[in-house]
């Protein structure tokens, strides 16, 4: 399903990338394969998507195998594999990666016009298993996705507090191809550049996130943390939002602020 010899080739010198360790793979998936499942995608406003909509993430997700066509499903079922866990182990020197079948946090995910996501840290330890979110795969799949539609991936470095530094990287969403980055070295990421495509284009991706056993001391967020553009630092809501968003039991309250 994957060229294994490409994907060899991509992840020379993952591990000295900075500020974390990350490779961008083209042409991910054969062809027809990644056209199959862009085309399985429901549309942007089908009630299958769970929504996000607020002043730091404008998104729709779904991680429901139950919605996903056969396609989608195996595909999802091929990235959850034995087979693929081992080969990334052998690619990144991790020597525990676990996958994920519920695909916590994975799934479908896709951004309409004015979509956005703010730099962020991943939830570092998972919500239902004892394992650290260690390692993410996100596929772009929107067919002749144009860069000035912009929902580019943004790296940013951190500063020494650990909180999110200056922008270091842009990785555009070009069709088909893949993005693998370690989630846990202060790995702050986002969409550095709006979403503004054409009416009935969506930025489509489909992400799968790998575990591994925690360090000692690992830290235990079990909540995505955001950090505010520059035009919100001085912002008391949004800053209030971002404490909400980061706790447990009350994420589930500001998903949705378009609602409220």
């Amino acid at each position: 399903m994957i060229d294994k010899q490409r994907l060899k080739e991509a992840f020379n010198g993952f591990s000295d990338k900075k500020p974390f360790p990350y490779c961008v793979v083209d042409d991910f998936f054969p062809e027809s394969l990644a056209l199959e499942l862009s085309s399985e995608f429901p549309e942007f406003n089908d009630s299958k998507w769970h929504e996000y909509n607020n002043s730091i993430e404008i998104k729709k997700v779904s991680n429901n195998w139950n919605l996903f066509p056969k396609t989608t499903y195996d595909t999802f079922r091929y990235l959850n594999s034995v087979e693929v866990t081992t080969l990334l182990e052998e690619l990144t020197g991790i020597s525990v990666l676990l996958s994920d079948p519920g695909l916590n946090g994975g799934g479908w995910h896709i951004h309409a016009n004015g979509g956005k996501l703010n730099p962020h840290l991943d939830y570092s330890l998972h919500p239902k298993m004892p394992y650290q979110r260690k390692l993410n795969i996100i596929v772009y799949l929107q067919k002749d996705w144009q860069p000035a539609w912009g929902g580019h991936l943004g790296i940013y470095d951190h500063e020494q507090d650990g909180s999110c530094g200056k922008l270091i990287t842009e990785i555009e969403p070009k069709f088909n191809r893949a993005v693998f980055f370690d989630t846990t070295m202060n790995s702050w990421h986002g969409l550095c550049r709006e979403v503004s495509s054409p009416e009935g284009i969506c930025r489509k991706s489909m992400a799968v996130y790998y575990l591994t056993t925690p360090p000692e001391n690992v830290d235990d967020r079990g909540k995505a943390l955001f950090a505010p553009t520059d035009a919100q630092k001085d912002d008391p809501e949004v800053l209030d939002l971002i404490k909400k968003r980061s706790q447990i039991n009350s994420a589930s309250e500001v998903y949705n602020q378009a609602d409220n």
